[in-house]
């Protein structure tokens, strides 16, 4: 017998279908990927204004580039902080732009009768009911009809290959640019949590003011991006860079050799509080959900997870086997994607509409 909504369902003409865009609207980075093409946007979350014409002018990687290169006409700034969007109108222009390398080539291709274009976006488990409204209203700007708002720990679960609706406790630490996420997921939820400030920025400056004090150094954050990302690693082999800047003594230019000890040294405080950030969490959480996590282990996420060592490292400060998932970069990414193809999982793990 012929199934009338059946045939709708399987072949949906464009004006009944939906283009989805997930989004990871990182305060590093921001990610874009489209339903069955997958990531098509990876660009740093940095935007140039010039200020006497209040146009934008840079973007993403181009912007990240010239950082403490410009006149004082052009100021670069980062629309994300924390997780969260702290300048509108600078997101919004970051976003459309964005939108326009990577999203409208596709949709565009539908000539006459376009589909609904739906968002899919991750935002932290602390973002405020304001820091979410800000989020949809940035993604209605830019010609989003419906918007799901999914929290970023069990996005990066997802993305992490975790099934969630099992009612077995997974420990997922989430480590971002503004924050780390510290999160235990169990039954389509999050049972305890805990976020620390910090994290990858507030890791660069550490690494600046050490270099300060040692060597008597000015570094840009840029550098000590760079510093960081080449020389952190919780193995025997010791990586050397030399690097330069400006003079404390004197504002001239100024070499010095920085070495993975250095790095390491600058970071411990910083790597300590993430572990003692664990230790509360599962001092919090039930005695049920402890002893399945030390059965199951802890899963690491986000850029961080990449840090040669670094899970040995915690495995052993912790006394629990630590994971890092694969491509952990793109874990919050992968989970949003799973979700745009699975419409009951994206209902039920959808934040309420505010």
């Amino acid at each position: 017998m012929f199934n009338f909504s059946q045939f709708i369902e399987k072949f949906k003409p464009p004006f009944l279908s939906t283009f989805d865009v997930c989004f990871d609207l990182g305060t590093t980075n921001t990610r874009i990927a489209i339903k069955n093409k997958g990531k098509v946007l990876s660009e740093p979350t940095y935007i140039g204004i010039n200020t006497t014409s209040k146009e934008y002018i840079f973007f993403g990687t181009e912007a990240k580039t010239i950082v403490g290169k410009t006149p004082e006409f052009i100021k670069i700034i980062r629309p994300v902080i924390h997780g969260v969007i702290s300048d509108f109108d600078g997101e919004v222009a970051l976003l459309q732009k964005f939108m326009q390398k990577s999203v409208y080539i596709y949709f565009n291709k539908f000539n006459i009768i376009k589909p609904q274009l739906r968002a899919i976006a991750s935002v932290p488990h602390t973002a405020t009911e304001i820091e979410k409204r800000a989020v949809e209203e940035a993604l209605y700007k830019l010609g989003f009809s419906s918007i799901f708002l999914v929290e970023k720990p069990v996005a990066a679960a997802l993305g992490a290959g975790v099934n969630i609706f099992y009612h077995h406790p997974h420990l997922i630490i989430d480590f971002g640019g503004g924050i780390t996420e510290l999160s235990v997921i169990s039954g389509g939820g999050i049972v305890s949590q805990k976020t620390i400030k910090t994290a990858g920025d507030s890791m660069n400056q550490t690494l600046a003011n050490y270099a300060y004090l040692k060597y008597g150094i000015v570094l840009g954050e840029p550098t000590c991006e760079h510093l960081k990302i080449l020389l952190l690693h919780f193995e025997k082999e010791n990586k050397t860079f030399a690097v330069r800047g400006k003079s404390l003594e004197n504002g001239l230019p100024k070499s010095v050799r920085i070495n993975s000890s250095d790095v390491k040294e600058a970071l411990y405080s910083s790597i300590y509080q993430i572990v003692d950030g664990v230790k509360e969490l599962i001092d919090v959480s039930p005695p049920e959900v402890v002893d399945e996590i030390y059965e199951r282990g802890v899963i690491l996420t986000g850029a961080m997870a990449n840090v040669p060592g670094l899970d040995k490292f915690l495995a052993e400060e912790l006394k629990i086997d630590v994971i890092t998932s694969t491509d952990p970069d793109d874990s919050v990414i992968k989970g949003l994607l799973k979700l745009s193809n699975n419409q009951p999982d994206l209902i039920k793990l959808a934040m309420p509409k505010i």
